[in-house]
């Protein structure tokens, strides 16, 4: 029997893109859902998010229970979980935009203002960048190296360098993807980086992590 995907719904993602992205990718059974019971009962979860860290944060902690049942699906289960652009943001500890405010804090750390080191970046960071591995914990098969398509303004700074599953540069080095566990997180935009997003959609579906 297909797996049940859970794709969070909370007024703050690109949900049409990413539910056509996971089934281009072959899944059979995707909810999107903002109903906490049907979280509970999902095989793989993913968080999208569009907008500004807070307007994420209180979105996703504004819908009764929901919150309580990713913990207990993600952490205490642990099963397969996707955060996708700011929906990886709020894995941190907190987001400085618009003043701080709290994350989740699965992965700790913070999420800050992409500084311009040089005049001639711009930000936000947007458009196509390579992605490349870094050392992390666990080493997950999920990711590749490749190109994906970036839009952001703010970037996830983990505490600890083994969260870091992948890199960017946009004038100086961007965490592009965190892992921890049955967690990894993308700063890009799978459902908007045509093969290497699908591709990576793909290996989620039949990702086990230990």
């Amino acid at each position: 029997m297909a797996e049940a995907i859970a794709l969070i719904d909370y007024g703050a993602g690109n949900l049409h893109s990413v539910y056509n992205a996971l089934k281009a990718a072959g899944a059979e059974h995707v909810a999107v859902t903002d109903d906490p019971k049907l979280v509970r009962g999902a095989r793989r979860i993913v968080l999208p998010g569009v907008g500004s860290f807070r307007a994420c944060y209180e979105g996703l902690t504004g819908i009764p229970g929901m919150v309580d049942a990713l913990e207990d699906r993600v952490l205490g289960d642990r099963k397969p979980f996707l955060g996708i652009c700011v929906g990886m943001q709020l894995l941190a500890d907190r987001g400085l935009e618009h003043g701080e405010c709290p994350g989740l804090g699965w992965i700790p750390g913070e999420v800050k203002l992409i500084e311009r080191t040089d005049p001639a970046i711009r930000v936000p960071h947007m458009g196509w960048n390579d992605v490349g591995l870094t050392p992390h914990h666990g080493d997950h098969e999920l990711l590749e190296e490749g190109e994906a398509y970036f839009l952001h303004s703010y970037h996830f700074v983990p505490e600890d360098g083994l969260d870091v599953a992948a890199m960017t540069d946009h004038g100086g080095g961007i965490v592009a993807a965190v892992a921890r566990n049955n967690i990894v997180g993308v700063q890009f935009h799978p459902e908007k980086s045509q093969t290497f997003g699908i591709d990576l959609m793909r290996r989620f579906l039949d990702w086990k992590p230990v």
